[in-house]
């Protein structure tokens, strides 16, 4: 006799049930693009085209039914693996990183000194037109970092078409701190002055902008800031904390993550930054208490020592709230993509504004269910989602601007 109490097990029935649980899955790890309905742009650059129009167009990893999904690596499932393993990537080398930059300082107009990694090597050229991309890392990262070496060679390998410039904040990435002067997430005056200064360098050369963390708050509020009048034909930000003050206090939240990963690697890289660097930080007019920040254990403490303190703010949540990049989205008149997973533990997707982004018909947002903060990782073998979206986005807007066909896209 049948028992119905018994659980059905016909293998036709559990393949169909199979088939659709990856099914469902799949639907979930779909790219999520947040636009304006229609409508010009104002950028140049894209020749009164909306960014809706060029994805569409170009940029399949975005829109494509098939192609516009991320699935994360199978043991990399939710956000805290994803930034975990990204931090245990930091200095690894495969054949997707494994490059080698040509190093060229540049002293600015203060005395300090920031540093551009290039990717392939500085061409003697000024009349190189190759498309640049300028890349800005997140706090107390550099051109080292796994995800950015990563970039660096897609963009700037053989028959890709473009030249890499990361830009190395002051007194990091092996940089001398010429000046008292630190880097923040708030000041756009040494980006704007390396723009400039590589504008100059080759003028005919396309310049795209790539931030990650911190590095695309910066960018944001640049881009922002700048308006119709930005050189830059192109920005993708990537993990870009809007919200500054959602980001500290997620940062500051009692959590396994924070309290063994990010909060104790952050604040020792800012321990020795004033270590290596105390000789001309001693002499800086803001009177540093040096005890307290050797004390220190969260990046709050360090935020109000540190960089509110430098900014003459009363303390961490007031620079936070002065140093978001929110009120900046709706003055961007330049194609910018944004690209942020809804898993991130430091940049918390509710801190998105995504009104903003369905107003303003410069700028798209791809909101990923996976992906942690700078992770992205997929494939049974780790590699980096948002490569192929960034560089498809890259010559889309380059071929606009060149009428040229596209450059070759090679992952």
């Amino acid at each position: 006799m049948f028992d119905y109490g018994a659980p059905y097990s016909d293998p036709a029935f559990s393949g169909i049930s199979l088939l659709g649980s990856m099914r469902k899955y799949g639907n979930r790890c779909r790219v999520q693009l947040v636009l304006a309905a229609s409508g010009p742009s104002t950028a140049d650059s894209t020749q009164g085209e909306s960014i809706r129009t060029l994805l569409e167009a170009d940029c399949p990893s975005l829109t494509d039914a098939k192609q516009a999904c991320m699935k994360p690596t199978p043991f990399l499932r939710g956000g805290m693996l994803q930034s975990l393993y990204s931090t245990m990537r930091a200095l690894k080398r495969d054949k997707y990183s494994d490059i080698s930059y040509d190093r060229e300082t540049k002293i600015l107009s203060d005395g300090g000194t920031v540093s551009l990694d290039w990717y392939p090597a500085r061409s003697p050229d000024s009349a190189d037109a190759r498309p640049i991309a300028i890349v800005m890392s997140g706090v107390g990262g550099s051109s080292y970092e796994y995800h950015i070496r990563c970039l660096s060679k897609s963009l700037g390998k053989e028959g890709a078409g473009y030249r890499v410039a990361v830009m190395n904040h002051r007194g990091m990435g092996r940089t001398p701190l010429t000046s008292p002067k630190i880097y923040n997430a708030s000041d756009t005056c040494d980006f704007r002055d390396i723009v400039k200064y590589i504008q100059a360098s080759y003028p005919d050369a396309p310049l795209l902008g790539v931030g990650f963390s911190l590095g695309a708050n910066v960018l944001t509020k640049y881009l922002g800031e700048q308006g119709a009048e930005s050189p830059l034909s192109a920005a993708v930000a990537i993990c870009c904390p809007f919200d500054m003050s959602l980001t500290g206090r997620s940062l500051d939240a009692d959590t396994f993550l924070n309290n063994k990963l990010f909060q104790p690697h952050l604040v020792a890289t800012i321990k020795r930054f004033f270590q290596r660097n105390s000789e001309i930080l001693q002499n800086s007019p803001t009177n540093y208490d040096w005890d307290a920040i050797m004390k220190a254990t969260r990046m709050s403490q360090i935020d109000t020592l540190v960089t509110a303190r430098d900014s003459g703010q009363r303390d961490c949540w007031e620079h936070y709230r002065a140093a978001s990049s929110t009120p900046y989205v709706d003055g961007i008149r330049t194609p910018y993509l944004a690209i942020n997973s809804m898993d991130d533990p430091v940049t918390r997707y509710e801190g998105i504004p995504q009104a903003k982004f369905r107003s303003n018909p410069c700028i798209a947002l791809a909101l990923l269910r996976h992906g942690g903060h700078l992770g992205f990782f997929c494939g049974l073998k780790p590699k980096i989602w948002y490569l192929t979206p960034v560089t498809e986005f890259f010559n889309a807007v380059v071929k606009r601007k060149s009428n040229a066909p596209l450059l070759a896209l090679s992952l």
